[in-house]
């Protein structure tokens, strides 16, 4: 009997240890540059620059002002973003294209290094894309995870700091059980290898405007969601103080009769983020996600009329570049005036970001709505 008491003491201390190992803290070499990164780019006043459009999306975008979709017109139109001067006083971070990564300007410097110059911290996308989810009412899953790591490692050989995976959330289409668990899966087993490979991990499970759905609709499937991609993230050992979040706002499906001002979309959005959002997450990086440049900014200065226990900005494309894009119409006597434009809707963003945006001074194309219906990056 004492033998056996000896025997099943010993294996609950056998048992007792495993318990313990199974929930030390993960940690790699990079831990205190991604805390770092992270803060840099969710710092005061600052936010992102999405331009990370596809090769294809890119040439949609050009098609639009009349310019050929060719590699030299889509590397002259970024380096009129990147090198407008001052930029890195309200941008923090800009998300390139793998093209872009490796691009110069036209005089020969690397446009990573002409980013650095201005405290702009590089950043890269690498997923894949979205492809149909089998058995399912016209869902999507995010590829990309075979090959990661390695194309993380060498990505940071490059010189970018952070990486962004996108994967979507319809609510028309859905959302079911298997596409939610798909994309909160993936985005976790992204971000850790991205941490592992120095980069940190941009998270986006982006609940698309498309639908006739009305704020607490959206409001409840959002809550699902990150619920879900924090439970996988924190079982796959994430580092949150490494990571930054880029959600949708809270609003009504762009169909929705009951349309919500930005009052009540910061309510809604800051409800849903204290439910789920810890304290650790330094940033929240909004995407416009179709709303106009007015709205999008409008929607961020609302959010921050009081503190947060985040640093709550933004990563825009459209709505940062669309008046950019109209401007320079690839000429090259307009590039000033474009960056010019930039810089306008860079600066009012940078004061939404702070509270103290003033919209008296926007002009009527700052209102054009940019929803698409099915957009594709």
């Amino acid at each position: 009997m004492a033998l056996m008491m000896k025997s099943s003491a010993s294996l609950k201390a056998v048992s007792a240890g495993r318990s313990r190992r199974a929930v030390v803290v993960r940690a790699t070499k990079y831990d205190e540059e991604l805390i770092k990164t992270a803060n840099t780019v969710a710092s005061k006043g600052r936010g992102i620059l999405a331009m990370d459009e596809s090769n294809a999306t890119c040439g949609k975008r050009l098609d639009s002002i009349g310019v050929e979709n060719t590699e030299e017109n889509r590397r002259a139109y970024r380096e009129l973003l990147v090198t407008a001067p001052g930029l890195g006083q309200y941008i923090s971070g800009a998300i390139l294209f793998e093209e872009t990564l490796y691009q110069s300007t036209k005089s020969g410097k690397k446009f990573v290094d002409v980013m650095k110059e201005q405290n702009i911290v590089p950043g890269i996308k690498v997923d894949k894309g979205l492809v149909p989810l089998s058995n399912t009412n016209g869902e999507s899953w995010c590829m990309g995870l075979d090959g990661l790591d390695k194309r993380c490692a060498e990505y940071y050989k490059a010189g970018a700091r952070f990486a962004k995976w996108r994967s979507v959330v319809s609510i028309p289409h859905g959302p079911s059980i298997i596409a939610a668990r798909d994309c909160a899966y993936g985005l976790a087993r992204y971000a850790a290898i991205a941490q592992n490979a120095g980069l940190v991990p941009i998270v986006e499970p982006e609940v698309l405007l498309d639908g006739e759905h009305d704020i607490d609709r959206c409001l409840e499937v959002q809550e699902a969601i990150w619920a879900e991609t924090f439970k996988y993230m924190a079982d796959n050992k994430v580092m949150f103080e490494g990571i930054l979040l880029k959600p949708a706002m809270v609003t009504p499906g762009a169909d929705c009769k009951n349309k919500a001002g930005p009052a009540k979309v910061a309510e809604y959005t800051l409800k849903m983020l204290r439910r789920r959002v810890p304290p650790a997450v330094p940033g929240i990086m909004f995407l416009s996600g179709g709303q106009s440049e007015l709205e999008s900014t409008l929607n961020l200065n609302a959010m921050n009329q009081s503190p947060n226990p985040w640093h709550v900005s933004f990563s825009y494309a459209r709505a940062l570049q669309n008046t950019v894009l109209k401007t320079w119409q690839g000429k090259p006597e307009n590039v000033q005036a474009a960056q010019a434009a930039l810089l306008k809707r860079a600066k009012a963003n940078s004061d939404a970001q702070q509270g103290k945006y003033d919209a008296s001074t926007e002009g009527k194309e700052a209102a054009q709505g940019m929803y698409e219906k099915g957009y594709v990056y």
